[in-house]
């Protein structure tokens, strides 16, 4: 007779858990949005009308940049000309030494004035005196609030004849610059006070941007043996390093747009080889010489390649940091 054996019958499949999902908010829509955060949304009310009626809404007047515009007729023009004043700017021979005196100034520009808050900011950050270190800061931000009309005039004082520098220099060398009036001489007083007028200024950007480094950082650094600059090179630069991107590729934005208020105040026919940029000439050719269309043409060339070099400045900075604006 043979034995029936009794086989191990397989256990039952464990029924996977669950977790209960979570009931969900119902989508919020604009209307109600508004109607809860309306007091907030008021706060971006003056800045929008702002930007529509300055910024956005003149934007319709580049059409006559394609029309013939005359004083007196129509505000959108009173004839089609296309392309007309883009072919006369580009061959106008003083267009395009305006054009490369902008692109110098703005390079050695932003070449100076750059860095210079970057390495502000980290002085300040060594600093442990909190009394100097506030008396620093506050004599640095002071350049920043002065108006542009009384910058201007202490350049043109201090750089005239008879000015500190020049009485400096006759003291030291027998004889006096005409700095004010020498072509060769406006970069380097420019470029200057920019620096001492922006630097203050733009560090509060970076120091709001350290104080958000781990403290945690330096002291394995520390431990490591890195010295201080080795620390600020390998743990502070890392860490404000997308501050540093995104300001620097508004910087590029603005490239075109050097100084346009300070250069028109201390500039001179004497010194146009160096100082006449785009926007002095299109001052002089739009308005006081009443040809707007020209002028025009002109603006809407110097907004292209604005917009390009925001563009491929971001572009870059996101394939080579990976860190950028959009």
């Amino acid at each position: 007779m043979a034995l029936k054996l009794d086989t191990p019958t397989a256990a039952p499949a464990a029924k996977p858990t669950t977790r209960p999902e979570k009931p969900r908010r119902p989508r919020l829509t604009w209307r109600a949005a508004f109607k809860r955060d309306w007091r907030l949304y008021t706060l971006i009310l003056l800045p929008l009308v702002y930007f529509l009626v300055f910024r956005y809404l003149p934007m319709i007047g580049n059409i006559i940049a394609f029309r013939r515009f005359r004083p007196g007729g129509s505000v959108f023009g009173d004839t089609w000309v296309g392309l007309q004043y883009f072919q006369l700017f580009i061959n106008d021979p003083s267009f395009w030494a305006a054009f490369q005196n902008t692109i110098v100034l703005g390079i050695v520009t932003l070449v100076f004035t750059f860095p210079m808050p970057i390495i502000f900011a980290l002085l300040l950050n060594e600093v442990k005196s909190q009394r100097f270190k506030k008396f620093a800061q506050t004599a640095a931000y002071l350049p920043h609030f002065m108006s542009v009309v009384i910058i201007a005039g202490m350049i043109l004082q201090i750089f005239s004849l008879n000015g500190t520098v020049n009485q400096l220099v006759d003291a030291v060398f027998g004889t006096s610059v005409n700095f004010t009036q020498d072509a060769n001489w406006f970069r380097p007083m420019y470029v200057s006070s920019e620096v001492w007028q922006t630097m203050g200024w733009g560090a509060i950007l970076y120091l709001a941007a350290l104080t958000r480094v781990d403290e945690s950082l330096y002291e394995a650094a520390r431990i490591d043996g890195a010295n201080r600059w080795q620390q600020t090179w390998h743990v502070t630069l890392p860490a404000i390093r997308p501050t540093i991107i995104t300001l620097l590729i508004l910087n590029i934005g603005t490239f075109m747009a050097v100084g346009f208020e300070k250069i028109l105040l201390i500039y001179n026919p004497l010194n146009y080889a160096t100082s006449d940029v785009i926007s002095t000439y299109l001052y002089r050719v739009g308005l006081e010489s009443s040809n707007f269309s020209y002028a025009a043409a002109i603006g809407i060339f110097e907004s292209v390649i604005g917009v390009t070099l925001v563009l491929s400045a971001n572009a870059l900075s996101r394939r080579l940091a990976g860190t950028s604006l959009w």
